[in-house]
Protein backbone atom coordinates (compact mmCIF):
# COMPACT_ATOMS: atom_id res chain seq x y z
CA UNK A 1 0.00 0.00 0.00
CA UNK A 2 2.73 2.69 1.02
CA UNK A 3 4.86 1.43 -1.94
CA UNK A 4 1.01 2.30 -4.49
CA UNK A 5 1.04 5.73 -2.75
CA UNK A 6 4.70 6.62 -3.03
CA UNK A 7 4.67 5.64 -6.60
CA UNK A 8 1.38 8.20 -6.92
CA UNK A 9 3.19 11.04 -5.23
CA UNK A 10 5.88 10.45 -7.79
CA UNK A 11 3.78 10.58 -10.81
CA UNK A 12 2.32 13.94 -9.62
CA UNK A 13 5.41 15.31 -9.08
CA UNK A 14 6.76 14.56 -12.53
CA UNK A 15 3.01 15.43 -13.60
CA UNK A 16 4.06 19.51 -12.14
CA UNK A 17 7.53 18.91 -13.57
CA UNK A 18 6.56 18.56 -16.82
CA UNK A 19 4.13 21.22 -16.96
CA UNK A 20 6.38 23.64 -15.46
CA UNK A 21 9.09 22.76 -18.00
CA UNK A 22 6.19 23.20 -20.51
CA UNK A 23 5.34 26.49 -19.12
CA UNK A 24 9.12 27.58 -19.33
CA UNK A 25 9.64 26.35 -22.62
CA UNK A 26 6.79 28.35 -24.07
CA UNK A 27 7.77 31.61 -22.36
CA UNK A 28 11.47 31.11 -23.63
CA UNK A 29 9.92 30.72 -26.89
CA UNK A 30 7.27 34.01 -26.64
CA UNK A 31 10.27 36.30 -25.21
CA UNK A 32 12.10 34.60 -28.15
CA UNK A 33 9.89 35.58 -30.56
CA UNK A 34 8.88 39.31 -29.43
CA UNK A 35 12.94 39.76 -29.18
CA UNK A 36 13.16 39.15 -32.57
CA UNK A 37 9.69 41.00 -33.84
CA UNK A 38 10.95 44.28 -31.69
CA UNK A 39 14.51 44.35 -30.61
CA UNK A 40 16.09 41.71 -33.53
CA UNK A 41 17.70 43.58 -36.46
CA UNK A 42 16.35 40.04 -38.47
CA UNK A 43 13.28 42.48 -39.46
CA UNK A 44 15.13 46.03 -39.43
CA UNK A 45 13.68 47.93 -42.29
CA UNK A 46 16.07 48.12 -45.51
CA UNK A 47 15.68 51.57 -47.08
CA UNK A 48 16.71 49.64 -50.18
CA UNK A 49 13.32 47.88 -49.92
CA UNK A 50 11.55 50.75 -49.35
CA UNK A 51 8.86 50.99 -52.69
CA UNK A 52 7.83 54.44 -53.66
CA UNK A 53 5.45 55.46 -56.43
CA UNK A 54 3.04 58.00 -57.31
CA UNK A 55 5.12 60.71 -56.98
CA UNK A 56 3.88 62.55 -60.06
CA UNK A 57 5.21 65.58 -61.83
CA UNK A 58 5.65 67.59 -58.45
CA UNK A 59 6.82 66.31 -55.63
CA UNK A 60 10.63 65.42 -54.42
CA UNK A 61 11.25 61.52 -53.97
CA UNK A 62 14.34 62.41 -52.63
CA UNK A 63 13.00 64.12 -49.71
CA UNK A 64 10.24 61.25 -48.78
CA UNK A 65 13.39 58.88 -49.05
CA UNK A 66 15.26 61.49 -46.46
CA UNK A 67 11.57 60.41 -44.15
CA UNK A 68 11.80 57.32 -44.72
CA UNK A 69 15.62 56.81 -43.78
CA UNK A 70 14.90 57.97 -40.23
CA UNK A 71 13.60 54.54 -39.73
CA UNK A 72 16.39 52.32 -41.04
CA UNK A 73 17.44 49.39 -38.73
CA UNK A 74 14.08 49.76 -36.65
CA UNK A 75 12.24 46.40 -36.62
CA UNK A 76 9.24 46.57 -38.94
CA UNK A 77 6.93 46.00 -36.43
CA UNK A 78 7.94 49.13 -34.37
CA UNK A 79 8.09 51.24 -36.96
CA UNK A 80 5.32 54.23 -36.97
CA UNK A 81 4.03 53.96 -39.73
CA UNK A 82 1.29 57.04 -38.85
CA UNK A 83 4.04 59.56 -37.82
CA UNK A 84 5.82 58.70 -41.36
CA UNK A 85 2.55 59.34 -42.96
CA UNK A 86 2.01 62.82 -40.94
CA UNK A 87 6.22 64.05 -42.08
CA UNK A 88 5.54 63.31 -45.95
CA UNK A 89 2.09 65.04 -45.82
CA UNK A 90 3.72 68.17 -44.61
CA UNK A 91 5.85 67.87 -47.74
CA UNK A 92 5.48 70.46 -50.90
CA UNK A 93 2.83 68.36 -53.38
CA UNK A 94 1.31 65.50 -51.48
CA UNK A 95 -2.08 65.40 -50.99
CA UNK A 96 -2.10 62.07 -49.77
CA UNK A 97 0.16 59.21 -48.54
CA UNK A 98 -0.40 55.49 -47.76
CA UNK A 99 2.13 53.42 -45.84
CA UNK A 100 2.09 49.62 -45.56
CA UNK A 101 4.71 47.17 -44.13
CA UNK A 102 6.02 44.97 -46.43
CA UNK A 103 7.51 42.10 -44.74
CA UNK A 104 10.20 41.35 -43.59
CA UNK A 105 12.03 44.44 -43.34
CA UNK A 106 10.43 46.64 -46.29
CA UNK A 107 7.64 49.42 -46.79
CA UNK A 108 5.22 50.28 -49.67
CA UNK A 109 5.01 54.36 -50.12
CA UNK A 110 1.83 55.31 -51.96
CA UNK A 111 1.67 58.75 -52.75
CA UNK A 112 -0.83 60.93 -54.17
CA UNK A 113 0.42 64.19 -55.49
CA UNK A 114 -1.11 67.64 -56.10
CA UNK A 115 -0.79 67.65 -60.11
CA UNK A 116 -1.09 71.29 -61.26
CA UNK A 117 -4.00 72.10 -63.26
CA UNK A 118 -3.49 75.87 -64.00
CA UNK A 119 -0.67 78.41 -63.86
CA UNK A 120 -1.24 82.31 -62.20
CA UNK A 121 1.26 84.80 -63.48
CA UNK A 122 2.97 86.39 -60.36
CA UNK A 123 5.98 88.68 -59.80
CA UNK A 124 7.43 87.17 -63.09
CA UNK A 125 6.86 84.01 -62.75
CA UNK A 126 4.32 81.56 -62.33
CA UNK A 127 2.24 79.78 -59.74
CA UNK A 128 1.18 76.15 -60.13
CA UNK A 129 -2.42 75.40 -58.45
CA UNK A 130 -3.76 72.36 -58.31
CA UNK A 131 -7.47 71.31 -58.63
CA UNK A 132 -7.91 72.98 -54.90
CA UNK A 133 -6.19 76.29 -55.40
CA UNK A 134 -3.32 75.07 -53.68
CA UNK A 135 -0.21 76.20 -54.36
CA UNK A 136 1.98 73.57 -55.47
CA UNK A 137 4.86 75.04 -57.23
CA UNK A 138 6.49 78.35 -58.78
CA UNK A 139 8.26 78.51 -61.88
CA UNK A 140 9.32 80.87 -64.61
CA UNK A 141 7.67 79.70 -67.42
CA UNK A 142 4.21 77.70 -67.77
CA UNK A 143 4.40 74.15 -68.78
CA UNK A 144 3.43 72.37 -71.50
CA UNK A 145 -0.23 71.63 -71.50
CA UNK A 146 -1.08 73.83 -68.65
CA UNK A 147 -3.78 76.89 -68.65
CA UNK A 148 -3.07 80.18 -67.45
CA UNK A 149 -5.27 81.94 -65.82
CA UNK A 150 -5.18 85.66 -65.78
CA UNK A 151 -6.05 86.46 -62.84
CA UNK A 152 -4.47 87.76 -59.87
CA UNK A 153 -3.51 86.27 -56.92
CA UNK A 154 -4.35 88.92 -54.06
CA UNK A 155 -7.92 88.99 -52.16
CA UNK A 156 -9.07 90.92 -54.76
CA UNK A 157 -8.72 88.59 -57.45
CA UNK A 158 -9.92 85.47 -55.04
CA UNK A 159 -13.42 85.54 -56.58
CA UNK A 160 -12.37 85.55 -60.09
CA UNK A 161 -9.64 83.00 -59.34
CA UNK A 162 -11.79 81.04 -57.65
CA UNK A 163 -14.54 80.85 -60.57
CA UNK A 164 -11.65 80.17 -62.96
CA UNK A 165 -10.98 77.16 -61.04
CA UNK A 166 -14.30 75.94 -60.88
CA UNK A 167 -14.45 76.17 -64.59
CA UNK A 168 -11.43 74.34 -65.34
CA UNK A 169 -12.81 71.21 -62.69
CA UNK A 170 -15.83 71.11 -64.36
CA UNK A 171 -14.14 70.67 -67.81
CA UNK A 172 -13.19 66.39 -69.38
CA UNK A 173 -9.48 66.21 -69.63
CA UNK A 174 -9.71 66.50 -73.55
CA UNK A 175 -11.40 69.88 -73.51
CA UNK A 176 -9.34 70.60 -70.71
CA UNK A 177 -5.97 70.16 -72.71
CA UNK A 178 -7.73 72.43 -75.45
CA UNK A 179 -7.45 75.81 -72.88
CA UNK A 180 -4.94 77.91 -73.02
CA UNK A 181 -5.75 80.69 -70.97
CA UNK A 182 -8.62 81.19 -68.66
CA UNK A 183 -9.81 85.22 -67.80
CA UNK A 184 -12.21 86.15 -65.23
CA UNK A 185 -13.17 89.77 -65.02
CA UNK A 186 -15.79 88.89 -62.62
CA UNK A 187 -16.90 85.75 -61.10
CA UNK A 188 -19.84 85.50 -63.03
CA UNK A 189 -17.72 86.71 -66.66
CA UNK A 190 -15.23 83.67 -67.20
CA UNK A 191 -13.70 83.30 -70.53
CA UNK A 192 -11.66 80.87 -72.20
CA UNK A 193 -9.01 81.14 -74.92
CA UNK A 194 -8.12 77.49 -76.30
CA UNK A 195 -5.23 76.65 -77.96
CA UNK A 196 -6.55 76.87 -81.59
CA UNK A 197 -7.15 80.95 -80.82
CA UNK A 198 -11.01 80.48 -80.11
CA UNK A 199 -12.70 81.94 -77.53
CA UNK A 200 -14.71 80.62 -75.36
CA UNK A 201 -17.36 83.19 -73.62
CA UNK A 202 -18.62 81.02 -70.48
CA UNK A 203 -20.16 83.24 -68.03
CA UNK A 204 -20.20 82.15 -64.58
CA UNK A 205 -20.13 78.80 -62.60
CA UNK A 206 -23.78 77.54 -63.22
CA UNK A 207 -25.04 74.61 -65.76
CA UNK A 208 -21.42 73.33 -66.02
CA UNK A 209 -22.09 69.94 -67.35
CA UNK A 210 -24.62 71.52 -70.05
CA UNK A 211 -22.42 73.64 -71.02
CA UNK A 212 -19.41 71.20 -71.28
CA UNK A 213 -21.65 69.10 -74.11
CA UNK A 214 -23.06 72.63 -75.67
CA UNK A 215 -19.65 73.44 -76.58
CA UNK A 216 -18.20 70.21 -77.50
CA UNK A 217 -21.41 69.26 -79.64
CA UNK A 218 -20.54 73.06 -81.28
CA UNK A 219 -16.78 72.74 -81.64
CA UNK A 220 -17.72 69.22 -83.78
CA UNK A 221 -20.04 70.53 -86.38
CA UNK A 222 -18.63 70.94 -89.37
CA UNK A 223 -20.75 74.30 -90.47
CA UNK A 224 -18.20 75.50 -86.77
CA UNK A 225 -14.61 74.98 -88.25
CA UNK A 226 -12.79 78.19 -87.99
CA UNK A 227 -14.87 79.57 -85.53
CA UNK A 228 -13.50 82.01 -83.42
CA UNK A 229 -16.18 82.54 -80.90
CA UNK A 230 -18.37 80.25 -78.68
CA UNK A 231 -20.63 81.88 -76.44
CA UNK A 232 -22.53 79.42 -73.96
CA UNK A 233 -23.13 81.42 -71.00
CA UNK A 234 -26.56 81.01 -71.81
CA UNK A 235 -26.37 77.38 -72.63
CA UNK A 236 -30.02 77.08 -74.22
CA UNK A 237 -29.03 80.04 -76.34
CA UNK A 238 -25.54 79.36 -77.88
CA UNK A 239 -23.36 81.91 -80.10
CA UNK A 240 -20.90 81.16 -82.46
CA UNK A 241 -19.42 83.10 -84.71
Amino acid sequence: MADRLAEKAAMRRHRVRRTILIWVASAVAVAAVVWVALFSPVLGTDPAKVEITGEGTVIDVAQVQQIVSGVAGVPLPRVDTIGLREQILSLNGVRDATILREWPDGLSVTLESREPVAAVPHEGAYVLLDRDGVQVLTVEEVPEGIPEIGVSLDEKGARSLRAARIVLNALPPELRAEVAEVTAETQDAVEMTLRDGAVVEWGNGEDAALKVKVLQTLRSLPENQGATLYDVSAPTMPITR
